[in-house]
């Protein structure tokens, strides 16, 4: 018996958003320290480009890893409606008390878009292009991605580019 097919697919979608590097677990003067002149009170925008990989087994009657329809309407839901054109720290309820990171924003997607799709476990990366230079990539929460368990020892792959600097 042969191997079943696994393949990659992955939609792009681009949408723009404003934000301001802020901690509320820091200071004001962390906060400029930490976040320099992506700390302005008045905030500063982006155009992000996101891609949403889903790796999975091809379905041996359609052809397909996921329906392209699907991840189109989870993309719309979670990024175009919620997101975009939006303040995230004003706008997305969940920011309120999180710093809206690319990092941090990523998670944000991750765990909406799983929420979206049927096959949730079929999810493998968000990737933001916050600019031209600096991209985010995760594949969702640290312990459970094989990166490190303490139970074997073990690092597996990366999970996260950490750049946390807006600025080149």
């Amino acid at each position: 018996m042969s191997q079943q097919p696994v393949a990659f697919l992955t939609r792009r979608e681009t949408f723009s958003a404003c934000h301001r590097l802020h901690s509320p677990q820091l200071s004001d003067a962390e906060n400029l320290e930490v976040f320099g002149k992506c700390n302005n009170f008045h905030g500063h925008g982006h155009n992000y480009t996101v891609e949403i990989t889903v790796r999975g087994p091809i379905d041996r009657r359609t052809g397909m890893v996921l329906n392209i329809t699907e991840l189109k309407e989870a993309i719309e839901t979670v990024i175009m409606k919620r997101l975009d054109h939006k303040n995230l720290d004003k706008d997305v309820e969940y920011f309120a008390d999180t710093p809206s990171t690319t990092e941090n924003l990523a998670v944000y997607i991750w765990d909406n878009i799983r929420l979206q799709l049927k096959k949730p476990e079929l999810l493998y990366e968000v990737k933001i292009h916050e600019t031209p230079k600096n991209i985010i990539s995760y594949r969702g929460p640290y312990p459970l991605n094989g990166i490190y368990n303490p139970i074997n020892k073990r690092i597996t792959h990366d999970s996260c580019t950490n750049i946390s600097s807006d600025s080149d």
